[in-house]
């Protein structure tokens, strides 16, 4: 095989470790609290659900991502990809909830896909352009992922709910082994001087430390709050309030990924950044983001669809601008700004679940309320702290992810 084609099986097996880990949660947010609850446990169980595997991820990623300059990509590639095999057919095979427990355990405990993959593809790229392009079709992966994910989930689940878990479990084998027979090594210069990163919450630590980017920070984590407690609840509030099964949700969560994917490759270039200045976009945008966890929360099938609408495309803005205000504000620290946001938006899908699982118990739309606090908290923080940069006489030329 040529090298071009040895680049391209490369670039192909990679995209598709991606992808599977996509897949596994498009199929996993319509189709996992129908399965949960066939086990006759609460809905706080399912949210914890969720949690665990936040969890476990956050306190392997920054190891695993140290690991992987030590002894290079591929093995650490390789064990995570058996990781997620094994923690989804476990989850399938599970009679019990502590056996659903332990899959979701396992798979988190060597989540570290997604970012090895990040590396990898950064290893093959001759330049800073097909580096760029390279980081942009894992984006790809992410859309195509969200958007049929959800409607594999919801289909296999209608036939069995364990269908969908035996499925991702099986295509995650298969890429093991591509990726064993196929995928070479491409990290040769190792860095084994830099002691391995074991403290989880460094990344935090750190961002606590720097006052100038502290409240973007805390912006960051309340968004990610508020993203992970409306995930966390949604396939259950369809089936408590309007009582829609698996298939219903998967096409639900579908049509968010189409939206999603829409935005971010049309509308966001074409539209949003050419009217209207990051800034404002950010304000705008939180606006929406609450109108529209507040329409869900009215329990009219118009109004629901409405605020899942207004959500998605909010959602999807917010991400790009705010991990933009503050790349722009990290005065050459960008990849470092970038890792912090990473642990942050990890450590606020371990919360928002939990606390989404609690006050869904009290009452199905009190997340969607919660959610919608917690960015007016956010929009606050950032008008409060733009007031205080112009009372200071920033210095204008000194970018500052709140800039006025």
């Amino acid at each position: 095989m040529n090298l071009l084609g040895q680049l391209k099986t490369q670039k192909f097996i990679i995209l598709f470790t991606v992808f599977v880990d996509i897949l596994g949660l498009g199929i996993v947010i319509p189709v996992l609290p129908y399965y949960i609850k066939s086990f006759g446990v609460s809905d706080f169980i399912v949210t914890a659900l969720f949690a665990v595997f936040s969890l476990f991820s956050f306190i392997s990623t920054p190891f695993l991502g140290a690991l992987s300059d030590r002894i290079g990509r591929k093995p650490v590639l390789i064990a995570s990809i058996i990781s997620t095999a094994i923690g989804w057919l476990i989850f399938a095979a599970a009679k019990s909830v502590p056996l659903m427990f332990l899959g979701r355990i396992i798979d988190g405990s060597a989540a570290g896909n997604i970012s090895t993959a990040q590396s990898y593809l950064v290893d093959i790229s001759k330049d800073a352009k097909e580096r760029t392009t390279n980081l942009g079709l894992i984006g790809a992966m992410f859309g195509i992922g969200l958007t049929i994910g959800p409607l594999i989930g919801g289909t296999l689940g209608s036939v069995s709910h364990t269908l969908p878990f035996w499925t991702v479990g099986g295509l995650a084998t298969l890429n093991a082994i591509l990726a064993y027979f196929w995928l070479p090594e491409t990290h040769h210069i190792r860095n084994t001087d830099k002691p391995i990163q074991l403290n989880p919450l460094a990344p935090i630590i750190r961002a606590i430390k720097n006052t100038r980017l502290l409240p973007g920070f805390i912006s960051w984590f309340l968004f990610g709050l508020a993203a992970a407690s409306q995930q966390a609840v949604f396939a259950l509030y369809l089936n408590h309030v309007f009582d829609f099964k698996e298939f219903i949700a998967g096409l639900f969560m579908t049509f968010s990924g189409i939206i999603l994917s829409l935005n971010q490759v049309i509308f966001l270039k074409r539209f949003w950044i050419k009217r209207f200045k990051e800034p404002q976009l950010e304000l705008y945008m939180m606006l929406i983001l609450m109108a529209g966890f507040l329409f869900m929360d009215i329990k009219l099938f118009a109004f629901f669809l409405l605020g899942v609408f207004l959500v998605t495309i909010s959602q999807s803005v917010l991400r790009v601008v705010m991990s933009s205000q503050m790349v722009g504000a990290s005065l050459g620290q960008q990849g470092e700004t970038l890792g912090v946001m990473t642990s942050i938006m990890s450590l606020s899908m371990i919360v928002g679940p939990l606390t989404a699982g609690w006050l869904f118990i009290k009452n199905p739309g009190f997340p969607f309320l919660f959610s919608s606090f917690i960015v007016l908290v956010a929009f606050i923080l950032i008008l409060m702290n733009r007031k205080k940069l112009a009372a200071q006489n920033t210095d204008e030329n000194t970018p500052t992810s709140f800039a006025v």
